[in-house]
């Protein structure tokens, strides 16, 4: 588990424009990929975290972008050890959210870089998910 983020890719202008962090309403992931659940159920899940992603995307008024990457960080109070691999499920539900607000075209690997997501220990913070969203060079 880390607490830092990858650098971003350079040329980019991370003071102003060009990165926009989405403070996701969960604590923990809501999708996992060693949930079993009914089909219909998994598909409700599904919907609900592309709707709050193309939300929260249309509420940070990111615009249309040529390209993107994209990183999924949970941020946890303990050092129980967990799995990222465990919820690229959700990663890929809210990259759907964003395809659906129009961030980007279409979540190919040309346009949306999926970045494998992070796991940060935050102790003294609440757990929280959050999404980084940053305009890469198509």
């Amino acid at each position: 588990m880390t607490d830092q983020l990858p650098p971003p890719l350079p040329g980019l202008d991370t003071v102003e424009t060009g990165r926009w962090t989405l403070h996701l309403p969960w604590e923990a992931p809501p999708l996992t990929a060693n949930q079993r659940m009914h089909h219909m159920a998994r598909h409700r899940n599904v919907k609900a975290v592309r709707t709050a992603s193309a939300m929260l995307a249309a509420n940070a008024r990111i615009p249309e972008l040529p390209a993107c990457r994209v990183t999924l960080t949970w941020f946890v109070k303990t050092k129980h050890r967990r799995d990222a691999d465990n919820i690229v499920p959700t990663l890929k539900a809210l990259c759907d959210g964003l395809v659906d607000a129009g961030v980007v075209p279409d979540d190919t690997p040309d346009l949306m870089a999926k970045l494998m997501p992070v796991i940060g220990y935050r102790p003294e913070k609440p757990q929280t998910l959050e999404l980084l969203i940053e305009a890469v060079p198509a």
